[in-house]
């Protein structure tokens, strides 16, 4: 199998637009996101970084689920039981982030939720990196870690940045509701508008008005 994907080269990857070389630039982004959350002692500062991961972490998690994972469950002889792993992560992001967005700035156990969506984001890049795309690397060829890299990228501009209890992991669920949350998402993150109207929402809509 070849070495983690972190050690390796942009040209050893694929050159600039294989999906190899995508995802470990925007893993590197979330690292320093989350770094510099930790750094800051200003609230509101915080507060801004920590909606920049939740953004990049949840458009990034849903173009994965998207384009890449169904790619290597359809190329990788054990990827069906790697992706459920890395989907498994995926979920538990999304309940803990969830939760953050349901409590006040400030409250302490909204910071010790933060902290483990933080060791469990670190934890899926590791597993990416280190197993599931390596075993994607070995079978797949440049141009079509490229082809991969172009629609990944696609979907990821258009994909919801919040988490959604309602969206399943895999497609076509995720498409066929995530898509239309993703518009919303993104009026609400240029208004500024936080996470608790949209958790009622979704909450109404399912049976007892239970939103996780």
């Amino acid at each position: 199998m070849s070495k983690t994907i972190r050690e390796q080269t942009v040209e050893q990857l694929g050159g600039g637009s294989s999906i190899l070389v995508r995802q470990r630039r925007e893993h590197q982004e979330m690292d320093r996101l989350m770094d510099r959350y930790r750094s800051l002692d200003d609230a509101h500062e915080r507060e801004r970084v920590l909606k920049q991961v939740v953004q990049l972490v949840f458009s990034h998690a849903f173009a994965e689920e998207t384009v890449l994972w169904p790619a290597v469950r359809a190329s990788v002889p054990d990827g069906e039981e790697l992706t459920a792993r890395v989907e498994e992560e995926h979920q538990q992001i999304n309940d803990l982030v969830a939760d953050i967005e349901r409590l006040p700035a400030g409250a302490p156990e909204r910071e010790a939720k933060v902290q483990r969506a933080f060791a469990l984001i670190r934890q899926d890049i590791r597993d990416e990196e280190d197993l599931l795309l390596p075993r994607l690397q070995d079978v797949m060829k440049t141009a079509r870690l490229r082809t991969l890299g172009t629609a990944w990228a696609a979907v990821r501009q258009t994909a919801p940045t919040h988490p959604h209890p309602v969206v399943p992991r895999r497609p076509p669920g995720n498409a066929l509701l995530g898509v239309p949350l993703s518009v919303y998402d993104r009026v609400r993150d240029a208004l500024g508008i936080g996470g608790s109207a949209v958790r009622e929402r979704e909450g109404d809509a399912r049976p007892g008005g239970d939103a996780r």
